[in-house]
């Protein structure tokens, strides 16, 4: 099977705590909560959402992204609660060399409850075997410890750094690079 698949009809994953689905314009709001949030937002990129109708236009752009095959992005909902408490995908799709970058953020109410690796385990089952992805790549900002922990919980290998390539808040940034392959990925 090829990317493609991924992009026919949006998948819905499911995992022992959590339905991952696609988020629709009804969750703007979950999805503010998460987005308006400054310590979410710290290591995003983007300045957090300062009006509901930013996390609205995310949600459009979310999906153009996903008509136009750019993009994927999955709410997480717990089992049970249709609330969304944030979202993970893949971006960057590379078809010929099988490759796409992730990302993720996840409502600080939840944080530490082992969430967004079980999530993020979803998505990389699903990406490792329907789609045939062969590497997912992912970038952090270098204080961004808890992301980095989570991606080498996940067996992603730090592949280098990229000294001042980000600029941020009147700063320059140092990014992380981390890689998972296909094969380092236990299906």
């Amino acid at each position: 099977m090829d990317i493609e698949a991924m992009f026919s009809t949006f998948p819905t994953l499911t995992t022992n705590r959590l339905l991952l689905r696609q988020i629709q314009p009804n969750d703007a709001e979950a999805l503010f909560a998460t987005f308006s949030d400054e310590s979410v937002m710290e290591f995003y990129g983007h300045l957090p959402h300062r009006s509901i109708e930013e996390s609205v236009e995310l949600i459009r752009k979310q999906h153009v992204w996903y008509a136009e095959r750019t993009g994927i992005r999955w709410g997480i909902t717990l089992k049970g609660d249709d609330r969304v408490i944030g979202s993970c995908g893949f971006y960057g799709f590379d078809e010929g060399f099988r490759r796409a970058e992730t990302g993720y953020e996840l409502n600080r109410a939840f944080w530490r409850q082992s969430i967004m690796s079980e999530a993020m385990s979803a998505i990389l089952n699903y990406a490792f075997s329907e789609p045939a992805l062969n590497r997912v790549e992912a970038v952090v900002d270098d204080v961004n410890e808890r992301s980095k922990g989570l991606l080498r919980k996940l067996g992603f290998t730090h592949e280098g750094t990229l000294r001042r390539r980000f600029f941020f808040r009147n700063r320059f940034l140092d990014e992380h690079y981390f890689g998972l392959l296909k094969e380092e990925w236990p299906l």
